[in-house]
């Protein structure tokens, strides 16, 4: 066989391995979103009235994550303070996750674990919530959040996943655990995201009704 061949070959191989790959994400994602309807659902809309109760009250949602999770939390928010899909006046949300001075600053004169907790005893008040995300349930930094969150008599909306981690010690009855209920961190993420969708979709609804063009 020549090198040509050979390199062909390997190439080929290539292509079928990744197109497998590719079709098993897929395949794999759609069948959690299946899977996690039932046990989700309930939750969600329970975290659907708590956001919708904060907000006719004239109180905020405060959001904060790491990572995939922070642009979760800047998708989340961009979505209310501008539109999901429909018209509407602005609502009060606010990722933790932009401000690069503040999260440098703190980060630096006090520690990485504080970036949003110190963000939350600022800008918190009560009744207003908190949309924590971590995929883990262990991210220090969301959990201290959470502790303030509670410290100001704020509602937690959590979105996690594996088995709940530290996250699902620290909530109370009066708050909600969204828990995802698998061990891959990206598959945890598409659920997160479609979450996110029905929860912008749910306050919609709540603030409107039906369907716009209904």
């Amino acid at each position: 066989m020549s090198c040509a061949t050979l390199g062909d070959g390997l190439l080929y191989n290539s292509h079928t391995m990744i197109n497998q790959r590719i079709l098993s994400h897929f395949h794999e994602s759609a069948e959690l979103k299946i899977q996690s309807a039932s046990a989700l659902a309930r939750p969600i809309e329970q975290a659907v009235e708590l956001m919708f109760g904060a907000l006719s009250n004239g109180n905020k949602i405060l959001a904060c994550g790491n990572g995939g999770s922070a642009a979760d939390c800047q998708h989340f928010s961009a979505q209310l303070v501008g539109r999901f899909e429909r018209e509407r006046l602005p609502l009060p949300v606010m990722a933790l996750t932009t401000d690069t001075s503040i999260l440098t600053a703190i980060g630096n004169d006090y520690s990485y674990q504080e970036i949003f907790s110190k963000q939350v005893q600022a800008y918190g008040q009560p009744g207003d919530v908190l949309l924590a995300l971590s995929t883990s349930g262990n991210s220090a930094n969301v959990n201290a959040a959470i502790e303030a969150a509670l410290e100001r008599d704020m509602r937690v909306v959590a979105l996690t996943g594996k088995s709940g981690g530290t996250t699902a010690k620290l909530l109370t009855d009066a708050d909600v655990h969204i828990c995802v209920p698998h061990d891959r961190t990206a598959r945890i993420q598409e659920v997160h995201l479609l979450t996110i969708h029905c929860l912008c979709d749910g306050i919609d609804v709540a603030l409107f009704g039906g369907d716009e063009n209904e």
